[in-house]
């Protein structure tokens, strides 16, 4: 079994798109038009893959997000190296990079276009 997407609405495409390709580098590999939707597929250099969906009507205040979800996560290898892109691209970080209670990690959280949280984790090396 492999585990093949996630999958969000968005409200404003182009802005949706910008966010995950730009700051995450991933690249759209498809794209299906349906009855009532459009869905892009982007997907990072490992495969992992998100379905961003925009639909043809869309509540005019977006979309809500319930209680159950809580954040996608995806990897750096430098926060220095990733605040100069995430701050070149215009977006702030919801919360800045702080170590995990020195379990060998850093983590900081940014927001999508849609309010979605993404974690970013840096594994640090202790000498």
């Amino acid at each position: 079994m492999k585990f093949l997407h996630t999958m969000i609405r968005v409200k404003n495409l182009e802005d949706s798109l910008k966010f995950y390709r730009q700051l995450f580098d991933m690249k759209q590999v498809r794209t299906k038009r349906l009855d009532d939707c459009v869905l892009y597929f982007l997907e990072d250099e490992n495969g992992f893959q998100i379905e961003l969906t925009y639909n043809d009507e869309t509540p005019p205040g977006g979309y809500t997000n319930g209680n159950a979800f809580g954040h996608f996560a995806f990897a750096v290898d430098s926060f220095e190296e990733f605040t100069k892109k995430l701050h070149s691209l215009g977006y702030e970080y919801l919360y800045e990079p702080f170590d995990l209670d020195g379990k060998g990690s850093m983590i900081a959280f940014v927001k999508d276009p849609d309010g979605n949280e993404v974690e970013l984790v840096q594994k640090v090396v202790w000498d």
